[in-house]
């Protein structure tokens, strides 16, 4: 009898259990985040001025063209991959990290000095910094350094015929400052600060 007592509490203690944590507590927590923060809790989405999702406040996406402040570089080019040249699988499984290569690695040390490293950025005019150079360690970081920014201020300014002064309000008006005052360091937003940039040719 004792055991058999035993034995249903603790079944009825494990279905209690389950329904409180992976029932009732998720509900919760989906129906809280829907209503006090429904643009994290659905994304951190961005439009544009046509309303059309254009990425997240959350994931860098790359930016080739000179009218454009780039992010930093990415080991997974971001999730953007070709489908027919996905041998690594990023596309299948949305894989982030960085590539965990020793700094004596030669691949490593091939691509700081290489195009996408010291030589692309010097021969576009732009003084590298370290997260131009460096990757995030989720390889998916949608920020750069304010150093960072500034630095590209010349090339795109000349790339979009508009003056230098212009580009670097822009930045100060896109600035991230640190979480709760204290944690990290100010960033600026790529996707964000490209938009304002657009916005600015426009309206220009």
């Amino acid at each position: 009898m004792s055991f058999t007592r035993d034995a249903n509490q603790a079944i009825r203690a494990t279905l209690i259990t389950w329904i409180i944590c992976g029932l009732i507590y998720p509900l919760i927590m989906i129906i809280f985040g829907q209503i006090v923060f429904p643009a994290q809790a659905n994304g951190s989405l961005i439009t544009n001025s046509r309303k059309q999702v254009i990425g997240s406040d959350l994931i860098g996406q790359p930016f080739t063209s000179e009218r454009y402040f780039n992010g930093r570089p990415s080991t997974t080019n971001y999730s953007t991959a070709d489908p027919r040249k996905d041998e690594s699988g990023v596309l299948k499984t949305g894989i982030s990290g960085a590539s965990n290569l020793a700094p004596s690695n030669i691949a490593l040390i091939e691509r700081i000095q290489g195009k996408d490293g010291f030589q692309g950025l010097q021969t576009a005019g732009i003084k590298p910094t370290a997260d131009l150079v460096y990757t995030s360690g989720s390889s998916l970081d949608p920020h750069i350094s304010l150093a960072g920014a500034k630095a590209q201020i010349a090339r795109v300014a000349k790339a979009r015929g508009v003056q230098k002064q212009q580009l670097e309000s822009l930045i100060n008006q896109n600035i991230d400052r640190r979480f709760l005052g204290i944690f990290g360091e100010p960033g600026v937003n790529v996707l964000k600060l490209n938009l304002a940039v657009d916005a600015l040719k426009s309206g220009g």
